[in-house]
């Protein structure tokens, strides 16, 4: 499991920082005591999870697209990091089907950039690329997929992440084989958590829903996905590297998710929303099933996470229940102007302790 004491001192870069996830990274880093360099463009959404922690002003914050090599050298060669995780993408599937030429530039040349850069830089000693369990072939079959499965994700996001894994494999066997440094992958499962204020993401949505007293549009109740509080992937992620840092025996491919019982449709999600935050709201917010003509979207898409445990023991920590709940808990407290970044930190320390 992730010691969180390995990261004192130590320099690690985070590409992607400004995202909802890179947040959360960031501040269980800091917690850590670790030496942070992020590399990201300006935060996503307004409002932001970066924005609203003021992470900026305790993290060497770079904003820089991970499509420009000399740039992100340029930040490599001044911070001169032991880890790097990269996590720096377009992470939509909607936004992929408009723009297509810009997620390929970003999930797969950025991958490429970053590589470049790790390969450059001697005091790289351990490296995570995080992509996504959208990666797998999708046959719409009910169990979970294994790390050896096919890739080959159907729409551009999901194949763009993909070809990201294929560049990793090849830097991995071509230019890392006999180098000091170590190399895995991470796909993870569909991530909830505080603070996420993203388009097209079903939390999201409903706590949009819930602040306006309005019902929740629901395009795909039927859809079952991997479901998961953001700080199961992110300790994951940390794990990982630090593991591999020590013994590089231990780098690989990696799938992080929950346990099947945590495998939920949609609609079972948004009910579990539902009645959490009526209950603690006296509300009475309810969804409404509304397909909306959207692209394809994978039925059924669960992970195999046999292999995480297996080599390190790991297991999810909190059930899907108890990640609905942490979400309600932050955006009380965002809701009625508290001190957010607090909360976080008591999340973590619940999380990680």
């Amino acid at each position: 499991m992730l010691d969180m004491s390995f990261y004192k001192n130590k320099k690690v870069l985070i590409t992607g920082h400004t995202g909802f996830k890179g947040s959360w990274m960031c501040k269980l880093l800091l917690l850590a005591g670790a030496d942070v360099t992020g590399y990201a463009l300006a935060a996503p959404t307004k409002p932001s999870l970066f924005e609203i922690c003021q992470i900026s002003r305790q993290i060497n914050s770079v904003i820089g697209d991970v499509r420009d090599l000399t740039h992100l050298k340029e930040v490599f060669d001044a911070c001169q990091p032991e880890i790097v995780i990269h996590m720096a993408a377009q992470p939509l599937v909607r936004e992929s089907y408009k723009n297509p030429v810009y997620t390929y530039e970003t999930n797969v040349m950025g991958t490429v950039n970053i590589l470049e850069c790790v390969r450059t830089t001697p005091s790289v000693k351990s490296f995570l690329n995080v992509t996504t369990d959208k990666v797998y072939l999708n046959k719409e079959w009910e169990w979970g997929y294994r790390e050896n499965e096919e890739l080959n994700g159907f729409d551009p996001y999901s194949n763009s992440k993909s070809c990201s894994e294929l560049v990793t494999g090849c830097y991995k066997n071509s230019f890392f084989a006999d180098s000091k440094v170590a190399i895995s992958t991470a796909r993870a499962g569909n991530v909830i958590g505080g603070g996420d204020f993203a388009a097209d993401r079903i939390i999201p949505d409903c706590v949009r829903a819930a602040q306006a007293g309005q019902d929740i549009i629901v395009r795909n109740p039927y859809s079952t996905r991997p479901y998961e509080h953001v700080l199961e992937p992110v300790a994951a992620y940390l794990m990982i590297a630090q593991a591999q840092y020590s013994n590089k025996k231990l780098a690989g491919n990696y799938n992080v998710g929950p346990n099947e019982t945590d495998c939920l449709t949609t609609g079972e999600l948004v009910t579990l929303f539902c009645d959490k935050w009526n209950q603690k709201s006296n509300s009475s917010i309810h969804w409404i099933d509304q397909y909306d003509g959207g692209p394809h979207e994978a039925n059924f898409l669960k992970l195999d996470c046999s292999k995480l445990k297996r080599t390190f023991g790991w297991s999810p920590k909190w059930k899907v229940e108890t990640a609905v709940e942490k979400v309600i808990e932050w955006t009380d407290v965002y809701f009625q102007n508290g001190d957010v970044s607090a909360c976080m930190k008591r999340q973590i320390l619940d999380f990680c302790l």
